[in-house]
C-alpha cells in the first residue's frame, strides 16, 4: 500500500494544490519550451524594423538620415521602463506573498533591463552629437533614464551583495518598489519637458507628425525588443531556478539524465 510520502512527487510539499508555474520545476520546463519561440519572434521583428528603418522610411526633412537611430533609441527607452515595471511587480508580490519565482523572475529581468536602458543612454548620445552638437546634456529625459538604469544596477547589486536569496529578494524588492514612484518623472520628461528631442508617444495608431513606415519600423522594433527580453529572461529563469534549487532532488535528478 502506497504511503503519503510515495504519492507527493517532489514539486509537492508542502501539500497544497498550487498552479504548475509555481513549482519550479514545471516552471524550468516551461520556459524551457517558450525561449526558442520567443527568440525567432524577435529575430523576425527586429529584422524586419531595421530594415524598415534603414532602406523603406524616408529621409528627415530637419535631421537628414542621422534620425534612422531612433529605431533603436526610442523602441529600447520604452522596453526598459516597462522591463522596470515588471521588474518591480514581480518582486513585490514575491515580498507581498513569499513568492519565490516571482523574485526569481524579477532577478531574471533586472540584466536586460539595465541592458536597454544602456543602449537607449548610448544610441541619445549617438543621435545627439552630430544634429545638436553634444554627446551629452543634463536634458529631463536623458537624466531619467539615467536613473532608470541606476535603479536597475543597484537592484542587480544588491541581489549579488546579499549571500541570503531570501534576504536579497527583500532588500532589493523594497527598492524595486521605490524606484517605481520615480519613473513618473520619465513620463513628465518626454511628454512636458522634452527640449532636444522629439516627443514620441506610444501609441497604436501613427501620430500626426509620423509617416506609416516610421511607425511600422519602430513598432516592429519595440515589440521585436519586448520579445527579446522575453527569450532572455526566460533563459536567464532557468539559470537561477538551478542556482537556488540546486540542493532538491530534482535537480540532482537532472544533472545526472543530462548528456
Amino acid at each position: 500500500m502506497p504511503t503519503l510520502s510515495s504519492t507527493l512527487n517532489i514539486c509537492d510539499p508542502p501539500p497544497v494544490a498550487r498552479p504548475g508555474f509555481a513549482c519550479p520545476q514545471h516552471c524550468y520546463a516551461l520556459a524551457g519550451r517558450l525561449t526558442p519561440w520567443f527568440s525567432w519572434a524577435a529575430a523576425v521583428l527586429c529584422g524586419f524594423g531595421l530594415y524598415v528603418g534603414f532602406f523603406v522610411a524616408p529621409t528627415d526633412a530637419h535631421q537628414g538620415e542621422h534620425y534612422r537611430i531612433a529605431f533603436l533609441h526610442t523602441p529600447s527607452m520604452w522596453v526598459s521602463v516597462l522591463i522596470y515595471v515588471l521588474m518591480a511587480a514581480a518582486s513585490g508580490y514575491g515580498v507581498v506573498r513569499r513568492h519565490r519565482l516571482a523574485s526569481m523572475l524579477a532577478s531574471a529581468l533586472a540584466p536586460t533591463g539595465a541592458l536597454f536602458a544602456f543602449l537607449a543612454l548610448w544610441t541619445g548620445s549617438l543621435w545627439g552629437k552630430p544634429i545638436w552638437g553634444v554627446w551629452w546634456v543634463w536634458e529631463a529625459r536623458l537624466a531619467s533614464e539615467l536613473l532608470v538604469l541606476f535603479l536597475f544596477l543597484g537592484f542587480i547589486a544588491l541581489q549579488e551583495a546579499i549571500d541570503d536569496p531570501r534576504r536579497a529578494d527583500r532588500a532589493s524588492g523594497v527598492l524595486a518598489l521605490v524606484g517605481v514612484f520615480g519613473l513618473p518623472l520619465l513620463y513628465f520628461s518626454v511628454y512636458r519637458w522634452s527640449a532636444m528631442y522629439g516627443t514620441v508617444s506610444l501609441s497604436l495608431t501613427p501620430p500626426a507628425n509620423m509617416t506609416p513606415p516610421v511607425f511600422t519600423g519602430m513598432l516592429a522594433m519595440g515589440i521585436g525588443l519586448l520579445a527579446y527580453t522575453a527569450a532572455a529572461a526566460l533563459a536567464r529563469l532557468r539559470i537561477v531556478i538551478l542556482m537556488r534549487e540546486r540542493s532538491s532532488e530534482w535537480v540532482a535528478t537532472y544533472a545526472k539524465v543530462r548528456p
